[in-house]
């Protein structure tokens, strides 16, 4: 197909209401691609990142959705599909943490992990695509980890879930390369977002001590990485796993 005009497009950010996901979807809007928000709790914050998209003259849709249940997003997908707003691009970015031993490590834990990290994204792509091949055209952005390519200690289950997704995208880009949709994943260090405000005082000077650049990544330095894959002239990057991380892990 012809691709799009940016103003025609669509991308839909899961887990768009803050950190990474809404540094995503500001950069895209700045742009002037149309957004979808999505988020499950944080009906204020989605609100907020969508004000700041809305500030660009695009259109902005926020939609709740549990990223666990396929009914739940199937009915994101009825209602995108009725404001004529399906995704040209999908960044599947909602995920969880759990740190500890795996000793400790519930069944329950494993599981919501699990299906936040890897269901999700699953059932989000395997929902979106078939619009995707329709039109010959789109992009899929994982956002995984550093962890899921060298594991973490104390973090097992993280660490496998965002090993899955890299997995996953590389299998699923070598199914998808000749239908003109693209499938890539970008796997940060340590990010400045709320899930690491945990690390404090000396650990977390330790940790920017180990990392080459001396400091942690912003959210608008990831969002920038997503922007390029995205991009039209970016089709001969697909089953790639980038991973933004300051020279910390090559």
């Amino acid at each position: 197909m012809t691709q799009k005009s940016f103003a025609e497009s669509c991308v839909l950010v899961t887990g768009g209401s803050r950190g990474i996901g809404a540094a995503v979807a500001q950069r895209f809007a700045s742009a002037g691609f149309n957004i979808v928000i999505h988020y499950l709790h944080s009906h204020e914050s989605a609100n907020e990142v969508a004000r700041a998209c809305l500030a660009y003259g695009v259109n902005v849709l926020t939609i709740s959705a549990d990223l666990r249940s396929k009914e739940q997003i199937e009915r994101m997908r009825d209602k995108l599909e009725q404001h004529q707003m399906l995704p040209d691009i999908l960044v599947n970015n909602a995920g969880v943490a759990h740190y500890g031993l795996l000793q400790d490590l519930s069944e329950e834990d494993w599981d919501n992990v699990m299906n936040i990290n890897l269901k999700g994204m699953f059932l989000c792509t395997q929902t979106f695509l078939p619009y995707m091949l329709q039109q010959k055209y789109g992009r899929i952005i994982n956002v995984s980890s550093v962890w899921g390519i060298s594991g973490a200690s104390c973090e097992v289950a993280y660490s496998t879930a965002k090993g899955g997704v890299n997995a996953f995208t590389k299998a699923l880009a070598k199914e998808l390369a000749p239908s003109g949709v693209t499938v890539n994943a970008v796997a940060p260090g340590v990010v400045e977002t709320a899930m690491n405000d945990p690390l404090q005082g000396e650990d977390r000077q330790m940790l920017q001590q180990e990392i080459p650049a001396g400091r942690f990544a912003q959210p608008d330095e990831i969002a920038s990485l997503v922007y390029f894959i995205a991009l039209p002239e970016s089709s001969y990057i697909t089953g790639q796993i980038i991973s933004p991380n300051g020279g910390w892990i090559t």
